[in-house]
């Protein structure tokens, strides 16, 4: 499979929930009461700087059965006693990466599905602007899963916690692997597309 070529530096805007007593977590806190209306403005952000749509567009075939697991162009298996990622493609085990998932307090939940379609390039907070990676924010490349959960890169400071729990919620990958990532989605769409979140 080919990895799209397409470089797009999108600044978004994000309105996170400020967490006191751990500030090098992920600035968007996918455990929000509000976080579909968080996410609903940075959607209107990215699109009015950017001009294109915050979801990944794609037309459902109704006729074609949907894809689940190692059935999928593209699938990542996340697990967290582990705190790697295994990446497939056409269901053969491609590589695997250190991520870091929730905290203790702020638990990465079990998912299995396809991501949400919502794809950014850049993230950067309002509220904790530090953490900047190459002037895309310090969540970026990311894949939306479900809520406000997403597979992002991270800002060079959090590279050394690779490998162990110290996010807010997300699943936290280095960021040329995050670029990697969101580029075959991207390529193969969120339909052909499933992550898992398991133990």
């Amino acid at each position: 499979m080919s990895v799209l070529v397409m470089t797009l530096i999108l600044g978004i805007s994000a309105y996170a929930e400020e967490t006191p007593s751990i500030q090098s977590l992920d600035e968007l806190n996918p455990f929000a009461e509000n976080i579909e209306s968080l996410l609903n403005e940075m959607d209107q952000d990215y699109e009015l700087e950017t001009g294109r749509s915050a979801f990944e567009i794609t037309i459902p075939n109704f006729t074609e059965a949907s894809c689940k697991q190692k059935g999928c162009e593209i699938y990542a298996q996340i697990v967290k006693s582990e705190q790697k990622l295994y990446l497939y493609i056409q269901g053969i085990l491609q590589t695997s990466w250190s991520v870091s998932t929730g905290l203790p307090k702020y638990e990465t939940p079990h998912l299995n599905t396809h991501p949400n379609g919502r794809i950014y390039d850049a993230y950067t907070s309002k509220k904790f602007p530090g953490g900047d990676y190459k002037g895309l924010g310090n969540m970026p490349y990311a894949v939306f899963i479900e809520g406000g959960f997403a597979i992002h890169g991270t800002a060079e400071s959090n590279w050394p916690k690779l490998g162990r729990k110290a996010s807010h919620g997300c699943i936290r990958i280095h960021p040329d692997n995050a670029l990697y990532f969101n580029r075959l989605v991207r390529e193969a769409g969120v339909r052909n597309t499933w992550v898992s979140v398991q133990e």
